[in-house]
């Protein structure tokens, strides 16, 4: 294996510890001007045969599903039925019920 060069910058250094030591300690908080923070994609809409899908993997009824999202049977099961699309937080939820339903079903039990 090849070693490389680092350039390493002291002051630089010193002023990434500074910044996550006052995040940490709560005298400094993260936001989108003063930290680059790398964002999640937007998630793509999920079609409610996806919705019925991530449902069957976890074994669930439309109720107990609908639990596990914190939402209302009705509106799972609109979903499902297609009269209504899942937008915002719940979109990203069942994008994580859907690649890891293991972390729902973790959460749940919180």
């Amino acid at each position: 294996m090849k070693a490389k060069d680092i350039d390493l910058n002291a002051d630089d250094l010193i002023q990434a510890l500074t910044d996550v030591r006052d995040h940490v300690t709560g005298r400094r908080k993260v936001t989108m001007r003063t930290t680059k923070v790398a964002l999640p994609k937007p998630v793509e809409e999920i079609r409610p045969q996806e919705v019925r899908e991530i449902r069957a993997k976890l074994k669930v009824s439309q109720a107990v599903f609908s639990r596990l999202l914190n939402v209302p049977v009705v509106t799972e099961a609109s979903w499902e039925s297609g009269r209504r699309n899942p937008s915002g937080a719940a979109l990203r939820l069942l994008q994580i019920a859907k690649n890891e339903p293991d972390v729902l079903l973790a959460a749940a039990e919180a």
